[in-house]
């Protein structure tokens, strides 16, 4: 007997573990940022997807990341305090979903 397949959660969760803050990253350019009173909506034009930013802390970073030479250095230039070790979790959380989907994209 086989077993079911692990679930996409599970993908998304290894992906959000694996987050390299010090690589470059930058949106995918086939995906619209769009400010929103919120946060901001994501729309990545190839797969459909749409996802919400729920803080106007991660829209920044997401806005700046190809602007700096590593993830660290754009939520250090957005205010994030992510050496603090609750806080570091919470934004490596955010940009791992964020690269499992596409949204965002690790640039060689």
């Amino acid at each position: 007997m086989t077993s079911a397949a692990a679930p996409a959660d599970a993908e998304q969760e290894a992906a959000t573990a694996a987050f390299d803050l010090d690589a470059d990253w930058r949106l995918h350019p086939g995906v619209a940022l769009r400010p929103v009173p919120f946060g901001a909506l994501l729309y990545h034009f190839h797969t459909r997807k749409l996802s919400f930013l729920k803080s106007p802390t991660i829209v920044e970073v997401v806005r700046i990341l190809a602007d700096h030479p590593t993830a660290r250095a754009a939520c250090a230039a957005a205010g994030v305090p992510i050496d603090d070790p609750g806080t570091a979790r919470l934004y490596l959380h955010a940009l791992g979903q964020l690269a499992a989907s596409r949204m965002i994209e690790e640039t060689s």
